[in-house]
């Protein structure tokens, strides 16, 4: 597991192997036993800290936010006033990220997403955590002078989710776009948002 450190903590080691499982076996390989097997942790430990599913799920959740938010680099993101070019940049190498390097947490984030269509607690839970990085996009596309920019967010997530669902786990998954294609494509969509060449 490349999360997995030696200062690590007992909770982020269960989520950290959670996140590996999902994203190798799907939701059906999520048991209590086999986090315990692939975490190197005793037999009982992810029960002990963890009791139910459902705490399981929320414990992974919460893994995966703070893993996606290191991914997608949030305080690494620019001032609106550096320009649109910036934040191409920016968004474009969090999302060839995502694509490449972390790659089985875009697995387990999928693996998630559509456990919580089935679980209106989990729902609640995972809306919650992807909540910060969806405020940062509006306050940025604000920043660049979207006139709708809470439309305009959910247009550049939703495009950069179905290219890595397609990338990832969909049919174009036996190649992944570079990251000049990734920051053109983007490039193109953000500029049609805000009428701009």
């Amino acid at each position: 597991m490349s999360e997995r450190t030696a200062g690590a903590s007992r909770a982020d080691l269960v989520a950290d192997a959670a996140l590996a499982l999902l994203a190798e076996r799907g939701m059906r390989g999520l048991t209590h036993r086999a986090v315990d097997q692939a975490a190197g942790l005793p037999q009982g430990s992810t029960s002990n800290l963890a009791r139910t599913r459902q705490a399981l799920l929320e414990l992974t959740v919460r893994r995966l936010a703070e893993r996606e938010a290191r991914v997608l680099a949030l305080h690494e993101m620019p001032d609106p006033r550096a320009g649109t070019g910036s934040l191409v940049d920016a968004l474009a190498l969090a999302t060839h990220r995502a694509l490449t390097r972390n790659r089985e947490l875009t697995l387990a984030r999928y693996e998630l997403a559509l456990e919580a269509t089935r679980r209106p607690e989990l729902r609640a839970y995972f809306d919650a955590a992807g909540a910060r990085f969806r405020d940062q996009l509006v306050a940025l596309v604000t920043g660049l002078g979207s006139t709708e920019p809470d439309r305009h967010a959910l247009s550049l997530i939703a495009w950069a989710d179905g290219l890595m669902f397609s990338c990832v786990a969909g049919s174009f998954s036996a190649r992944v776009p570079s990251l000049a294609e990734v920051r053109s494509d983007l490039g193109e969509l953000l500029a049609g948002m805000l009428g701009r060449p």
